[in-house]
């Protein structure tokens, strides 16, 4: 599943380089074609003992200030005359009257998703210049609805390229691994940081997910460090139910007011259309060792915080929408309902206006968190503060 789970990101970059005929005729050959490498695997010099000591390894962390990407704050849309909407001065509030005082400290450790495209590297080079671009407008949307947290980590990592996961080489394996050990070391710096008691938050998407998935079942499943985990948001990446889950060592969160949980969920507009998606997802091996086949992925409704629920788009506290460039943004309240369908995606209706990064078959991965910015920050704080009252 890991090799293939992102094909739709490459169907949406290769289907505007070769047009859609073709595309459609040879999607398979022309997505190797466009991102995978054809160069050899290069093993990944191992890091530096204590690399991610050093603050230029962090897109995010304490003491960067008010450059770091995760403490942007967007602000509410106001209506304006004939329903158009102008940005707010006012920056977003945790909604339902918490405050920061009333939160627990804790701390989030977030796992940005993939931005580095090219052929060139199976793994991207620390420093590369577009996708370290990419990667901080992915922290600045992704992770920002965790300011709450008295401190926010999200690593620089030698993420594996696009291309890794169109390709059944064991060069994609590699690559994919390379990045994880990586996401360790600073996982492992970024628990060596804390104070021993101070409560986490674990975060990703996309291939971020993916490697937060593994931390989850090799380091935290078990460990002296599950107690302190409020949460853990693996979103945009399939997580079986019937296979995968038990090995994750926490359950699914099934209510709203509910830690030491997991959340997942994967967006998409009607009529959806995720069949390629569905179809790698059936024919992968779950972590219980059996074809995850047809079993229901987890879909955790962002709009409720509980599992397969349904709800109206008045329940969505605000739509983070993207101005053209992805420079900016502003929260857009009731923009997009949400519900969870019967194989456990996350449907959001008629497709809303976000941007030229939508993908084939109305799938909004890319958007799967700044759809539901404000409901994910009130989250984050109802999860916090059951974590505090259950101690």
């Amino acid at each position: 599943m890991a090799k293939k789970f992102l094909y739709f990101i490459a169907f949406c970059i290769v289907a505007a380089l070769v047009g859609r005929i073709g595309w459609e005729m040879f999607k398979g050959d022309l997505a190797a074609f466009a991102l995978v490498p054809d160069t050899e695997f290069v093993e990944q010099e191992a890091l530096a003992d204590n690399a991610y000591e050093d603050p230029a390894l962090w897109y995010s962390r304490p003491g960067i200030g008010v450059t770091d990407p995760a403490r942007w704050q967007p602000a509410y849309a106001q209506v304006a005359n004939e329903g158009e909407t102008t940005a707010g001065r006012a920056p977003a509030q945790r909604p339902n009257d918490v405050t920061a005082s009333d939160l627990p400290d804790f701390a989030v450790f977030f796992i940005h998703p993939t931005s580095y495209l090219e052929r060139a590297n199976w793994n991207a080079p620390i420093g590369s210049e577009e996708a370290e671009r990419v990667a901080r407008l992915y922290v600045r949307g992704m992770a920002s609805p965790f300011n709450a947290a008295s401190e926010i980590w999200a690593p620089r990592y030698r993420q594996a390229t696009m291309g890794a996961f169109l390709t059944d080489a064991p060069e994609g394996q590699q690559a994919i691994d390379a990045a994880y050990a990586d996401v360790l070391e600073a996982y492992r710096y970024f628990l060596s940081s804390l104070d021993e008691d101070t409560p986490i938050a674990l975060v990703g998407h996309s291939q971020g997910s993916l490697h937060l998935v593994r931390l989850l079942r090799e380091e935290v499943s078990g460990s002296e460090i599950a107690p302190r985990v409020i949460a853990a948001y693996a979103v945009g990446w399939p997580i079986s139910i019937k296979h995968d889950l038990l090995a994750l060592g926490m359950p699914a969160c099934a209510t709203a007011n509910q830690a030491g949980c997991v959340l997942s969920w994967s967006s998409f507009a009607e009529p959806a259309d995720p069949s390629d998606v569905m179809e790698t997802y059936a024919k992968s091996t779950g972590f219980d060792g059996t074809l995850r086949g047809d079993s229901k992925i987890l879909c955790t409704n962002p709009l409720t915080g509980t599992i397969g629920a349904e709800a109206a788009m008045e329940a969505n506290l605000g739509t983070l929408v993207p101005n053209t460039d992805i420079s900016d943004g502003e929260l857009v309240p009731g923009a997009v309902p949400a519900r969870c369908d019967e194989r456990g995606l996350l449907l959001i209706g008629d497709p809303p206006e976000m941007g030229p990064y939508v993908l084939p078959g109305n799938n909004y991965h890319v958007y799967d968190i700044p759809l539901f910015w404000a409901n994910t920050q009130a989250d984050i704080a109802r999860r916090a503060l059951a974590w505090q009252a259950a101690r």
